[in-house]
């Protein structure tokens, strides 16, 4: 007994072996984010034509109801600065190629308002629909069938315009350019003088000495200087119909009628549907002196801009927001939305998995003590542990954990919900092992990091003592009111080993049952808790069934539980519970020789995982083998979006991503998509899924981020 409360007292620095070989500074980086404009009222209905940005990072929308422009960066409304010009209506507006000084362009003038004002012509009424400007201040002015060139405000000739269909204009330095379907002209000496020759041409973008060019199937690249093919041709792109190009920081940017993407190594980031655009129609695309993009649609205006943050400042905020509007009785639950995306209709529900969730919080509120000592964050992990606590206390079966409960009159649903023996609450039965498992981490990180006196042991004690003495008393179920087995919650040997090796529930629930017994000896000191583990692991062989190959698991239609296959495709719910099992196991493993064996399992199930990038999978194991994907860890946590709703996402059209064979673990494609890209998704969910059709009705509560986080920290992954 005494040597057990010695190992009990070590527990928080046995559980960090020497890994600080992969600890990494929280350095600041940038994330995407995006910014939808408010647009003036009356703009309602208007017609947006085109966005330009000056030197000054100034926001300008041309619409046919005049000039408008950003205020505080997030409003659009009229350009009032000008007295005299606000009262116009601009035909075109550019901004000069290097000073970025604005250019407006009127039916019977041009002028800038930079050089005092000085730059001023009249020029005949309604002959030119487009200017642009050079670096030597020189202005292109074209029309449907006049062309014209001028120096600040004096005239100096005409150009004929070339016969096949005009598509746009482009400046680089002192250069003009244009661009019909089929050629690509530069101005050399007031002629026009074809570059490239090609087809179905839809836009340029400069690079380095190389000319991007969209076409209606793709992009390729040219050299500026001879026009010769540079780049062959690509198709393999999120769209391939491309409207715009736009060069930032070296990274190239596509504009289409359904999204944008960028170039990010070879690969695409692909921006589109309402998380990232009010419409996906894209009618014009710039960028400011900060690198972050603009993206016009018909029927607003929309930035992505790259926010610098560190992983502190985002676990910050997602920490703030969980306790202002994420907390239910203790629990942490998703938001549903009475108006998408509006906070002010919004109402925490509840989840057969609250317990599950909330694991994940009150983990990371644990490890976050551990980690910095902050008293605020052992506080939470308390108020939390209540809510699990009356799990148990306000249903009549003893020992029962309920999966959540309400005040009641609020849930309608009979079946599953049941009325408490305290007349103003109800509670939700059918407690599976989802829920299960949840109780055994958090007893666990309660008792390695947070529970410090007898009193509050003896609290993580009795807790763990009910749960697993009614799995006991009751063969290795949950018994629920009608006196019956709930559907998961199954640990009987019976049950376990009626299937076959390449079924996860036989491994799973086998080691699910040896970690609560684990778990209930070291805090009770209870020797039947031992006795019968071993009895499990030995005379029914639940060591022998937790040592099965992860690549033994297989797609199959033969076996079916309750009417459930349990062999039609992979259950990511499986992963999230195998991996907090883990940690349990081998921390409170009876001896080194099964510590070492737990060790295996969980490396053995986590090399398995490697293509899904979860910072969760790889620090749980890292705590356990050492093992860990670092570069994935840090991807996950920096990729991940503050912006929790669940929006409806669109990825199956896409043609840059490389689909593999249907497989059992429904990987989809061979690479996986950023957090911003995909569907808001728990870590029982596939992260392979491409779409979804969520409609932004509710919020994630952001803890799905916060353990892996906590734990990187106290584990020194992360400085």
């Amino acid at each position: 007994m005494f040597f057990r409360k010695i190992v009990k007292s070590l527990l928080p620095f046995l559980v960090l072996p020497l890994l600080s070989s992969a600890q990494v500074k929280d350095e600041p980086f940038k994330q995407a984010t995006s910014v939808k404009f408010e647009l003036a009222p009356e703009l309602k209905n208007a017609k947006l034509q085109k966005v330009e940005i000056d030197y000054n990072n100034i926001v300008y929308l041309l619409t046919d109801k005049g000039l408008y422009r950003d205020y505080d960066g997030t409003k659009i409304s009229k350009d009032l600065l000008y007295r005299k010009l606000s009262e116009l209506c601009p035909v075109d507006i550019t901004t000069q190629e290097g000073s970025g000084y604005l250019y407006y362009l009127y039916p019977d003038r041009f002028l800038t308002n930079a050089h005092a004002g000085t730059i001023f012509a009249k020029i005949p009424e309604n002959n030119y629909q487009v200017i642009r400007v050079n670096a030597s201040g020189v202005i292109l002015l074209a029309g449907k069938d006049k062309m014209a060139l001028y120096k600040n405000s004096e005239k100096l000739c005409d150009l004929q315009l070339p016969e096949d269909q005009t598509l746009k204009w482009y400046v680089k330095g002192d250069q003009f350019y244009l661009l019909s379907k089929s050629d690509i002209r530069i101005l050399v000496q007031n002629q026009w003088k074809t570059l490239f020759h090609g087809d179905k041409l839809t836009s340029l973008a400069f690079a380095s000495g190389r000319i991007l060019v969209g076409t209606e199937d793709g992009y390729f690249a040219i050299d500026q200087a001879t026009g010769k093919i540079v780049q062959p041709l690509k198709k393999e792109l999120p769209v391939t119909t491309l409207r715009d190009l736009l060069v930032v920081n070296d990274q190239a940017w596509f504009a289409t009628a359904d999204g944008t993407f960028r170039e990010e190594g070879g690969k695409y980031r692909y921006f589109e549907g309402p998380r990232w655009l009010d419409n996906n129609e894209i009618l014009d695309m710039k960028s400011d002196a900060e690198g972050n993009v603009y993206l016009l649609t018909p029927t607003g205006l929309n930035k992505i801009e790259f926010k610098t943050t560190t992983l502190q400042a985002k676990t910050d905020k997602i920490q703030d927001d969980i306790r202002k509007y994420h907390l239910r009785y203790g629990f942490v639950c998703e938001l549903s939305y009475g108006k998408p995306g509006d906070l002010t209709t919004a109402r925490a529900v509840d989840n057969d998995n609250d317990g599950l969730w909330t694991t994940l919080y009150l983990g990371s509120q644990a490890f976050r003590y551990a980690t910095t000592g902050e008293e605020i964050a052992k506080r939470y992990a308390w108020e939390s542990f209540e809510a699990f606590e009356r799990l148990l206390t306000v249903n009549p079966l003893k020992g029962f954990p309920s999966r959540t409960f309400e005040r009641k009159g609020i849930i309608k649903d009979t079946i599953v919900w049941r009325p408490s023996q305290n007349p103003e609450w109800d509670w939700k039965g059918t407690t599976s092992t989802d829920e299960y498992i949840g109780y055994l981490f958090v007893a666990t990180v309660m008792d390695q990091f947070i529970a410090k006196t007898a009193p509050e042991k003896k609290r993580v004690a009795d807790f763990i003592d009910a749960i697993m003495t009614h799995i006991i008393d009751h063969n290795f179920y949950f018994i629920d009111v009608d006196g019956k087995p709930t559907k998961w919650g199954r640990w009987n040997p019976e049950y376990v080993n009626a299937y076959p090796d390449y079924v996860d529930d036989k491994k799973l629930n086998s080691a699910h049952l040896i970690a609560g017994l684990e778990l209930a000896y070291s805090l009770t000191g209870k020797e039947k808790y031992k006795t019968i583990a071993f009895e499990m692991m030995n005379k029914h062989k639940y060591l022998d069934n937790i040592l099965i190959p992860m690549k033994t698991m297989q797609q199959t239609m033969d076996v079916i539980h309750k009417g459930e296959v349990m062999g039609d495709m992979w259950n990511h719910s499986d992963d999230e519970m195998s991996f907090l099992t883990y940690w349990v196991l081998y921390n409170y493993a009876f001896d080194d020789s099964l510590k070492k064996k737990f060790q295996w399992v969980a490396r053995d199930h986590w090399e398995i995982e490697k293509p899904e990038r979860d910072a969760l999978w790889n620090v749980l194991t890292y705590g356990i083998s050492g093992d860990i994907d670092k570069e994935s860890t840090l991807w996950f946590l920096r990729e991940y979006c503050t912006d929790l709703d669940r929006y409806s996402v669109r990825n199956s059209q896409r043609k840059d991503l490389v689909p593999l064979p249907e497989n059992f673990r429904l990987q989809y494609t061979k690479d996986l998509l950023t957090a911003g890209e995909r569907p808001m998704i728990r870590h029982n969910t596939n992260p392979f899924a491409l779409d979804c059709n969520d409609g932004r009705s509710s919020r994630l509560a952001g803890d799905e981020y916060l353990l892996p986080y906590w734990m990187a920290r106290y584990l020194k992954v992360i400085q």
